[in-house]
This record gives C-alpha cells, structure tokens and sequence, in this order.
C-alpha cells in the first residue's frame, strides 16, 4: 500500500518544502497541495464543508501558488512524487501552464503528476 500527504499550502504553518522533505523521509509516497488562485469577492457557491456560501476560514485566500509550492519541494527531495490536489487549468493560459508543468516534471526528474479538475466554486 502506498500512501500520500496533503498540505493545504499558505503563508501560515509549514512551507511545503519542510513538509515534503519530511513526509519523504517518513516513507511516504506522494506530496499533494491544492491551488485556489482567487475567490471572488461575491459568491452564491456552497462550499462543499458548510454547505452554504460562508468559506469555513481564510484559508482558500491565502493559498500559495502550486506550481512554486511543488517546484521547493522538489528542491529538497528526490524521491517522493509531486502533485496537484487539484490543479485547475481552466483558470491558466494551456501553453504557459504546460510549460511551467513540464519544467517541473524535468527539474524533479520525472516525479511530477497532474491531478486536474474544475472545482467546487462556480461563481
């Protein structure tokens, strides 16, 4: 059985760095953060946790990028996978995201997977 860890990166609480070195020195498989790049300021969407359009914290405002997040814990590991839990595509330009995927997948040695996906809030 294999298993992974997700952080829900911010600028509070541990980098993603210090948290992929130590899950990878802990035997862990993979190394997932989520991407948030914005929330509007008037949303109608229910949040899958309080089932209403109340966020539960601040948390999805002070995301940190996934890209630069994963490309630190690159950095300082060489054998845990990296991923996205989830990426959202529709809200980057496709060659530019490719691009800035591809180089983290070459960078880290082929240790790169994309988890992709719409998400929850449609406003």
């Amino acid at each position: 059985m294999r298993f992974g860890i997700v952080l829900f990166t911010s600028d509070r609480g541990i980098t993603p760095a210090a948290a992929a070195k130590a899950a990878e020195e802990r035997g862990f498989q993979s190394f997932f953060v989520p991407e948030h790049t914005h929330i509007p300021v008037k949303r109608e969407a229910a949040h899958p946790g309080t089932g209403s359009a109340e966020l539960p914290d601040d948390r999805y405002t002070r995301t940190l990028d996934p890209w630069v997040s994963l490309g630190t814990a690159a950095a300082v590991t060489s054998r845990i996978e990296l991923s996205t839990a989830v990426a959202l595509p529709t809200e980057s330009d496709p060659i530019t995201l490719a691009k800035t995927i591809a180089t983290l997948d070459h960078l880290s040695g082929g240790r790169v997977t994309v988890g992709a996906g719409f998400g929850w809030n449609t406003d």
